[in-house]
């Protein structure tokens, strides 16, 4: 039986062989499932905020960029390495349908960035529209799958 573990708002978890990593109730934020094809580990980060996280901040991992350099350095020991990692991202849904909000977009683009800039491709996504998502990552293949809403789970991503 496979161990789960949450990974909750400005969480940056890594997983073992026999685990899920599972982000659950994601609106506006951005869950981000990483996997290393070289040594085939998996690790997840989910992202409430764009950009850096202010100086001394109590929760810098909240924030996309100290999020993504965490991600990395539990799957490679380094924040600078990323030649073998892929990604699916999942969330950023307006799920209050505010009419004026803006943090849905902006965390979609500042993700994309951040993957962008450490050459880090998106294989899969689900975002946008005003629907909670969940994520889960089975470590021990690298499958990714999420769910909308109340609804049945899809896989969205399975590595070659």
């Amino acid at each position: 039986m496979s161990k789960i573990i949450d990974v909750d708002t400005g969480d940056v978890k890594f997983g073992t062989s026999e685990s899920i990593l599972r982000s659950v109730a994601i609106g506006s934020c951005i869950a981000i499932a990483a996997y290393n094809r070289q040594n085939k580990t998996c690790a997840m980060a989910h992202v409430m905020l764009p950009g850096r996280a202010p100086e001394n901040s109590p929760y810098p991992t909240r924030y996309t960029e100290d999020a993504v350099d965490k991600l990395l350095e539990l799957l490679n020991g380094s924040a600078l390495d990323s030649s073998d990692i892929e990604a699916c991202i999942v969330g950023a849904g307006n799920v209050l349908q505010k009419e004026d909000d803006t943090i849905c977009d902006s965390n979609i683009k500042s993700v994309n960035q951040a993957l962008k800039k450490r050459n880090i491709p998106v294989r899969a996504s689900s975002l946008g529209g005003t629907i909670r998502r969940s994520i889960a990552m089975d470590v021990e293949t690298g499958k990714v799958c999420f769910s909308e809403g109340g609804g049945q789970e899809k896989e969205l991503w399975k590595p070659a």
